[in-house]
């Protein structure tokens, strides 16, 4: 139950969606029953044959910012460097700076000075340790509005493009379309098959929708290194709850009303603020770690894509149906050819 070897599985390289579906909402959905122990297959637009009026539909709404950024040394040389916090941006400046992650960087030293594409200034603050530093940007207008402007998207390395560069058209579709918090690094990509017109048929249809904050940060494709699960620590993301949203997630369970989170995000955020069962407002930093095992407090149902083998959000996936029931369903998922991972399609467990 606890080896990190249980939770791997065979995957073709031609499972990875390497694009989304030409339309949101045109992917395909795998439906959970684990009361029935059923499987239902069926596109995503049938998602509302399975909810019911008074249901809650809770929404990750961060916003990925594209903060990966060029750069080149005084003395020649280009260098990468992937803005790690960038939910900081949206605050008062920081002197501390920002905590980046560097690529073809060796030599580089604190005091040493990058121009960027726009010609703003990027001043290394701390040594290099493990490939990060910490960098203070030298520019004359907010660093947000800076990285929105010369900043390129971080999409996950298994989304593979010429020389590593996005497509403009991921700019878009790496996105919710309910994003307002800018801070992500990584999408909640679970909601990335949600378009406009979706979300007003889950209104018309008596859904409710609430929504919270949990900036995704790189540390969501770091790979565990221990044998042991339990052993494995995830890296802290800003998370935060409204007196609102809290409100209205109690309301619904106080009346016995069913709560869905969209995404493995939503589930950690709800699951961290959970007090006796009760979700409480929160801001602050979350690292909670769910594994086979965990008894959950708030979430009854979950929309999540397909995941990496032996990653964190496969085991919250685990101890939310079931090792043995989820790995039936993803040895189901690869033989009828669904796509995997961030522009993949979905799973919904009910």
């Amino acid at each position: 139950m606890y080896d990190l070897h249980d939770y791997d599985f065979p995957l073709p390289d031609e499972s990875i969606a390497q694009a989304p579906p030409e339309n949101r909402g045109e992917s395909r959905l795998l439906v959970l029953d684990r009361s029935q122990n059923r499987i239902d297959h069926c596109r995503f637009a049938q998602i509302l044959g399975y909810l019911k009026p008074g249901d809650v539909v809770v929404l990750n709404d961060t916003r990925v910012v594209p903060a990966r950024l060029h750069a080149v040394r005084d003395t020649g040389g280009g260098v990468e460097l992937l803005v790690l916090d960038p939910y900081k941006a949206a605050e008062p400046a920081k002197t501390e700076g920002y905590s980046c992650l560097f690529k073809r960087a060796r030599g580089l030293r604190p005091g040493d000075l990058l121009t960027l594409a726009d010609g703003c200034r990027a001043e290394l603050l701390t040594p290099l340790r493990q490939g990060r530093a910490r960098v203070r940007f030298v520019t004359d207008q907010p660093v947000l509005n800076m990285l929105e402007q010369i900043g390129k998207v971080p999409l996950p390395p298994y989304i593979r493009r010429h020389q590593g560069e996005p497509l403009p058209a991921d700019r878009f579709s790496y996105q919710t379309v309910y994003a307002r918090k800018s801070g992500a690094v990584a999408a909640p990509t679970a909601g990335l098959h949600f378009s406009p017109e979706m979300l007003g048929r889950l209104k018309s249809h008596g859904v409710e929708l609430a929504t919270v904050t949990l900036h995704v940060g790189y540390g969501t494709f770091a790979p565990i290194r221990v044998t042991d699960i339990r052993d494995h620590v995830l890296h802290p993301e800003f998370a935060e709850i409204s007196a609102h949203t809290a409100q209205q997630l109690e309301a619904a369970r106080r009346a016995g009303r069913r709560i869905l989170a969209v995404g493995t995000t939503v589930v950690r955020t709800l699951e961290w603020a959970a007090r006796d069962g009760r979700v409480t407002p929160f801001s602050g930093y979350c690292n909670h770690y769910i594994y086979p095992g965990y008894r959950f407090q708030v979430v009854h149902a979950l929309l999540t894509n397909f995941h990496l083998p032996k990653s964190s959000l496969l085991l919250l996936v685990a101890a939310f149906a079931g090792w043995e029931t989820i790995l039936a369903a993803y040895r189901e998922a690869v033989q009828r050819g669904y796509r995997f991972f961030s522009y993949g399609d979905a799973m919904l467990i009910v």
